[in-house]
């Protein structure tokens, strides 16, 4: 079940080395990415406990250690990682919203950002697992 509480982390950015060309993984370049968390936060707020949510400094270690780690062609793939690794290390999480901006990618006419959306629940996860 997804709940209508959400954490919304914006603009998370570090250096990456993600993309199809050589000159993309040898030198690198800006990733920014924002994250939608879902989840109840009715305990949270009951207790004012961090345990019982999503310790929002954690999931951005997350974020800017998968921006910054093993290098993929494709943001698609990052960003398919990054949400299974949210759910997997959260487990107050019901699902994730993952963005990837890419906003200098190599591409020869003049625009303004390329970025991929994802969305994973806990549920799709689990069903892959069986």
């Amino acid at each position: 079940m997804t709940h209508p509480d959400t954490i919304k982390l914006t603009g998370v950015s570090a250096i990456g080395y993600h993309g199809v060309f050589a000159h993309e993984k040898c030198d690198g370049q800006p990733f920014i990415t924002d994250v939608v968390l879902h989840l109840d936060i009715g305990a949270a707020a009951a207790t004012d406990d961090l345990g019982k949510t999503a310790d929002y400094g954690a999931v951005a270690e997350v974020v800017v250690s998968m921006i910054a780690g093993e290098p993929f062609d494709l943001i698609e793939t990052l960003s398919v990682r990054m949400a299974e690794k949210l759910i997997a290390q959260f487990p107050v999480l019901d699902a994730v919203e993952v963005t990837i901006h890419k906003p200098k990618a190599p591409i020869q006419v003049p625009f303004r950002d390329v970025s991929i959306t994802v969305f994973r629940t806990r549920q799709q996860l689990l069903g892959q697992a069986s």
